[in-house]
C-alpha cells in the first residue's frame, strides 16, 4: 500500500503535492518523494521518513513549476532503503518520473527481459523501477520527438501486455505532462479530479478521493481498469481504455481497513461501506447469540469505530470508547518482528478501566491478521476488569497472503491460516469470537456501487485474479516477507547507512 498523487496546475504544484501527500501518509510512512517539472527540467526531493520529515523549506523553493508527482511508500517488494523512495526516474525517452502503488506478480522474469531484451538498467529491487523502465522503453519504440496521446496510449497498452499484478500509476515526462493508469482489474485504486481556475482547468490523481477534497478539486470519476490518461502540460486532457479485457475488481481490503472513511474508491464510499458491515455484523450475532449478554460495545480505534457504532445500534447495547490512541505510533500490522508488535500495541493503546470493569465487553476490530495485537487487546481489556471479552471482526479471517501491494504476513504467520475460529479464539484469549461472512462483506461494498460483479478478496479467499499466483511463487514471497528476512534487511541497510556516514 502506497499513496500516489500527481497534478497538472496552472500555478506552483510544489505545496498542494505536500499537502495532498500528508493526507495520504496513512498509506505509507517509510518514504517520500516529490517530482516537478519546469522548463524541460525535473526537480526532485525523496529520503527515508515522514512527508513532514523529508520536506524543509529549502527543499520545496527547489521543486519548480505547474506540474509534478508525490509518492509516500511502505515497501511490498525490495527493501526499504533510501534508493528505493520514489519518485524513481529514467532519463530515457524524454525524461520520466514514476510514482506506483501496487506490486507486480511478474517483477522477477520482467527485470530478466528487461536487462537481456530492453537493454535497461535496473538499479534496485523495487517493482516499482520495473514499472517505470517498461513504459518508458515502450513509450521509446512508439513516441515521436513530442509525445502525442496516441503514444501513450500504446506504451500504456504494451504495459499492460507485459505487466501482470496491480498498479496504480502517476508518471511525469518532463517537460511535457502528466501520465496516469490502472491495472485491467483497477485492483489498486486511482482517482481523477478536476479544478476550474482563471485559466482554464486542473487536473489532479490520487490515491484516494480525500486528497482531492483537501486541494478543492471536484472528483470526476475513478481511473478506469486498463485506462490511460494523459494530461499535457497547457491542461488538455486524453483519457482512453487500452487494455484488451478490462474488469474492475478493485481491492476488498481497502475498504475495511486501508482507506480513510472520507474517500469514495470506485463510487463507493468508504464509510458508508464500514457502517453496512457493522449492521451486517451484528445480524449475524443475533442469528448465533439472539439472547446475548454482551453489556457494551468497545473499538478498538481507529479503524473499526466506524463499523462498530451501528453495530452496537444494533444489539441495542451502549457504545462506548474503552481505549485511547498514541496517535503516534504507527500500524502494528505491517511492523517487522512480534515482540515489536506487541510493545507497540501497549504504547499505542491505553485501556479506560470503568469502561471495562464488570462488564461483558464485545471488542470490535475491523480484522485480525497475525493475532499478536487482538492477543494483547484482550488481555489488556481483562486487566481493566472485564468480566467476560468477546471479539467480532468486521473482516472474514484473513486466511492468505496479499500478493497485490498489500505488505500482509506470510501465510505460516497468519492466525487464521490452518486454523478454525475455536484454536483462534483459543489464541487470542477472549470468551467467544465471531468472524464476518465474505458474502456480508462483498455485499455491503457492492451496495455502493452495484456495478462491481466482484472483488479481490485473495486475502479471505485464496483465488488470485491475475491466474498466475503459484505455490512456487507463494513460495517466494514468504522467503522475502518473513519476520526473519526483514530483520535481516533492515540489518543490513543499518549497516550500510553506518558505513556511508
Amino acid at each position: 500500500m502506497c499513496g500516489v498523487v500527481g497534478m497538472v496546475s496552472r500555478n506552483p504544484v510544489n505545496r498542494e503535492l505536500y499537502d495532498a501527500l500528508t493526507v495520504l501518509q496513512h498509506r505509507g510512512q517509510d518514504s517520500a518523494g516529490i517530482m516537478t517539472s519546469a522548463n524541460g527540467r525535473y526537480y526532485l526531493r525523496k529520503a527515508n521518513g515522514l512527508v513532514r520529515d523529508v520536506f524543509q523549506a529549502r527543499h520545496m523553493l527547489r521543486l519548480q513549476g505547474n506540474m509534478g508527482i508525490g509518492h509516500c511508500r511502505y515497501p511490498t517488494a525490495g527493501g526499504a532503503s533510501a534508493d528505493e523512495a520514489q519518485p524513481l526516474y529514467v532519463n530515457s525517452p524524454f525524461g520520466i518520473g514514476l510514482a506506483h502503488n501496487g506490486n507486480l506478480t511478474n517483477a522477477k522474469t520482467l527485470s530478466e527481459l528487461i536487462t537481456r531484451s530492453d537493454r535497461r538498467h535496473l538499479n534496485t529491487q523495487s517493482d516499482s523501477e520495473v514499472v517505470l523502465n517498461v513504459f518508458a522503453h515502450e513509450l521509446a519504440r512508439v513516441a515521436r520527438a513530442k509525445p502525442q496521446a496516441s503514444d501513450v496510449f500504446k506504451a500504456v497498452a504494451a504495459v499492460h501486455e507485459r505487466c501482470h499484478g496491480a498498479y496504480a500509476v502517476a508518471a511525469l515526462v518532463v517537460g511535457h505532462g502528466l501520465v496516469a493508469f490502472r491495472d485491467p482489474h483497477g485492483i489498486r485504486p486511482l482517482v481523477l479530479g478536476q479544478r476550474n481556475v482563471d485559466g482554464g482547468p486542473e487536473y489532479m490523481v490520487a490515491s484516494e478521493s480525500v486528497a482531492l477534497d483537501v486541494l478543492g478539486f471536484e472528483r470526476l470519476r475513478d481511473v478506469a481498469p486498463g485506462e490511460a490518461i494523459f494530461i499535457e502540460h497547457n491542461g488538455r486532457l486524453h483519457g482512453k481504455v487500452v487494455a484488451p479485457r478490462p474488469e474492475l475488481r478493485p481491492c476488498l481490503f481497502e475498504l475495511v481497513y486501508l482507506a480513510r472513511p472520507d474517500s469514495m474508491l470506485d463510487d463507493i464510499s468508504v464509510y458508508k461501506a464500514r457502517l453496512r458491515m457493522g449492521e451486517k455484523l451484528a445480524e449475524k450475532i443475533l442469528h448465533k447469540r439472539p439472547r446475548h449478554d454482551i453489556d457494551v460495545v468497545i473499538p478498538i480505534p481507529e479503524t473499526s469505530r466506524t463499523s462498530a457504532l451501528p453495530l452496537a445500534q444494533k444489539l441495542g447495547v451502549p457504545f462506548r470508547e474503552g481505549f485511547v490512541k498514541n496517535r503516534y505510533v504507527g500500524r502494528t500490522f505491517i511492523m517487522p518482528g512480534q515482540e515489536e508488535r506487541q510493545r507497540s500495541v501497549r504504547h499505542k493503546l491505553n485501556a479506560i478501566d470503568l469502561e471495562f470493569r464488570g462488564k461483558n465487553v464485545l471488542l470490535v476490530d475491523d480484522s485480525i491478521v497475525r493475532g499478536t495485537t487482538s492477543r494483547k487487546i484482550v488481555e489488556m481489556a481483562r486487566q481493566a476488569g472485564a468480566n467476560k471479552v468477546y471479539f467480532a471482526s468486521a473482516a472474514p479471517p484473513v486466511r492468505y497472503p496479499n500478493v497485490y501491494g498489500i505488505d500482509m504476513p506470510v501465510a505460516a504467520e497468519l492466525i487464521a491460516h490452518g486454523r478454525n475460529d475455536e484454536e483462534i479464539n483459543a489464541y487470542i484469549g477472549s470468551d467467544w469470537l465471531i468472524y464476518q461472512d465474505l458474502e456480508d462483506l462483498a455485499d455491503a461494498a457492492r451496495e455502493g456501487n452495484t456495478a462491481i460483479e466482484a472483488f479481490e478478496d485473495s486475502c479471505f479467499s485464496g483465488h488470485y485474479l491475475t491466474g498466475d499466483v503459484t505455490a512456487d511463487y507463494l513460495a517466494e514471497i514468504a522467503a522475502e516477507r518473513a519476520d526473519a528476512a526483514k530483520l535481516r534487511r533492515a540489518q543490513t541497510e543499518l549497516a550500510d547507512a553506518l558505513n556511508e556516514g
